[in-house]
C-alpha cells in the first residue's frame, strides 16, 4: 500500500468562459491559489503532474512544456498524465502513487482546459477510430445516449420514470451550484424549462448536459510526515480505485459497468468500506450527463440496480438526503475536462476538511471523489477521509 498520503491544499479557478485570461494565466491563477492557501514555497515541491484532454482540445501540444513556468516545473520532475474525460482522477492518482511510492514528500498536480478556445465536439468525434465509430458514435452524446437507452430497456425502467428523475438531478444541481463560487453555470430551472428543452441525441435534452467550461485546478499531495509538519487538516487518501476496459464501444457491458463496479471495489476494499451508502457522507460522482449519473449509483452499490430512478426521486441523493452527491453542482454544472475529474477530487478534500463553505455537508468525514473517460471505458475512484 505504500506510505500514507494527504491533501494538504486545493486551489480552483472561476470557471466558466475564460477570455479574460490566456491559457497559462488560467493554470496560473490555480496554482497560485494552491500555494497561497498552504502557504508552501514552490521551491519546496519535489515533482509536478500536470495534464489536459488530449492537446488537440485547444489546439496546444505538449502543454506540459506551455506551462513550465507557471507550473513552477522548470528544473523539477514533471510527469503528463492524459485520460480524455478521466484525466483529472488520473492526475489524482498519479500524484497519490509518486507520494506513497516514497519517491516525493510533496507533490504539485494540476490539471486544466480553455474548451472555448476550440471546437470541443469536433475532437471527441473525430479523435475515434476513423473507420467505424467515428461515423458510429458522433462523439459524447451519441456515446451516453446509448448507454443511457441500453440502461432503460435492460431493466424495464418506464421513460417517463427515467425523464422525471433526470430533471430532477438537473434541477438540484443547477441550484446548489450558486452556493459554489467556482462552478460555471448557476440557473434555476423549472420542469416545464428542462423537459421541453431541445433533444441533443435522444432522449438526452439540453440541460441534461454538461457545459463547454475553460478551468484550472491545482492540489497539492503530502506524505505523512509533510503534514506532520504543518499547521493544516488534511483530507487522507483512504482508497484508490482504477479500471479499464475495451477500446470498442460494443465490447463490454456499459450498464452492469464492470470498470466503474471494479474500481469501486478496489477504492471500498482499501477504504475499509462494506457498505457505502451507509457510511459515505457526501460522493462527487462524475455526471456529464444526468442519465450517466443515475447509472452509476447503481454500479458504485449506491442501491441496487434499476432502482436509482426511484432512490433519486424519493431524495436519497439530495444534498439533504442521506448520501450527498454532488452537492458543488457536480460535472453538470462545470467542465474544463482536463481539470474537472480533479475538481471531483479536490471538492472531496474540502468536504472531509470543513472547507467547502456553503455547499458543505455538516459533519461529512468519509467522501468518495469519482471520473470517467477514454472512450467510454475508463473510470478511477478515490475515498478521501478526514483521519488517517
Amino acid at each position: 500500500m505504500g506510505r500514507p498520503v494527504a491533501i494538504i491544499g486545493v486551489g480552483q479557478t472561476k470557471h466558466g468562459r475564460r477570455f479574460d485570461v490566456s491559457y497559462p494565466e488560467l493554470v496560473k491563477e490555480a496554482v497560485d491559489a494552491v500555494f497561497e492557501i498552504t502557504g508552501i514555497d514552490p521551491g519546496d515541491i519535489d515533482g509536478v503532474v500536470s495534464g489536459t484532454m488530449p492537446s488537440m482540445m485547444e489546439g496546444v501540444a505538449l502543454t506540459h512544456f506551455y506551462f513550465a513556468d507557471v507550473l513552477r516545473s522548470v528544473g523539477k520532475p514533471i510527469m503528463k498524465t492524459e485520460t480524455c474525460g478521466s484525466t483529472g482522477a488520473s492526475l489524482a492518482i498519479t500524484g497519490y502513487y509518486w507520494v506513497a511510492s516514497g519517491m516525493a514528500d510533496l507533490v504539485l498536480v494540476v490539471g486544466s482546459e480553455k474548451m472555448n478556445e476550440g471546437d470541443s465536439q469536433a475532437t471527441m468525434t473525430t479523435v475515434l477510430e476513423p473507420f467505424y465509430q467515428r461515423y458510429f458514435i458522433a462523439g459524447a452524446p451519441g456515446i451516453f445516449s446509448m448507454q443511457s437507452q441500453e440502461w432503460s430497456v435492460r431493466f424495464g425502467i418506464p421513460e417517463e420514470k427515467i425523464r422525471a428523475a433526470a430533471t430532477k438531478l438537473t434541477i438540484d444541481h443547477h441550484k446548489d451550484a450558486f452556493d459554489n463560487p467556482y462552478a460555471h453555470i448557476k440557473k434555476e430551472l423549472t420542469e416545464d424549462e428542462v423537459n421541453n428543452a431541445r433533444i441533443i441525441t435522444y432522449p438526452v435534452r439540453l440541460w441534461d448536459v454538461c457545459p463547454n467550461s475553460d478551468g484550472a485546478c491545482a492540489v497539492i499531495f503530502a506524505s505523512e510526515d509533510k503534514v506532520r509538519q504543518m499547521d493544516r487538516k488534511p483530507a487522507w487518501i483512504k482508497g484508490v480505485g482504477y479500471s479499464g476496459e475495451e477500446y470498442w464501444f460494443g465490447d463490454s457491458d456499459k450498464v452492469v459497468w464492470q470498470s466503474a463496479i471494479q474500481a469501486s471495489r478496489e477504492a471500498y476494499k482499501m477504504a475499509g468500506i462494506t457498505n457505502p451508502i451507509e457510511q459515505l457522507d457526501v460522493a462527487e460522482v462524475y455526471n456529464p450527463f444526468t442519465f450517466q449519473e443515475l447509472l452509476f449509483y447503481e454500479c458504485f452499490g449506491f442501491c441496487d440496480f434499476g432502482k436509482a430512478c426511484d432512490e433519486t426521486l424519493k431524495g436519497t441523493f439530495a444534498r439533504d438526503g442521506k448520501l450527498a452527491c454532488d452537492p458543488s453542482g457536480g460535472t453538470l454544472c462545470t467542465n474544463p475536462i482536463g481539470a474537472t475529474g480533479l475538481i471531483r477530487v479536490s471538492e472531496a478534500a474540502l468536504q472531509v476538511t470543513g472547507q467547502a463553505g456553503d455547499h458543505q455537508i455538516p459533519g461529512a468525514k468519509l467522501a468518495l471523489a469519482h471520473a470517467m473517460g477514454g472512450v467510454d471505458q475508463y473510470n478511477a475512484v478515490l475515498i478521501l477521509g478526514s483521519e488517517l
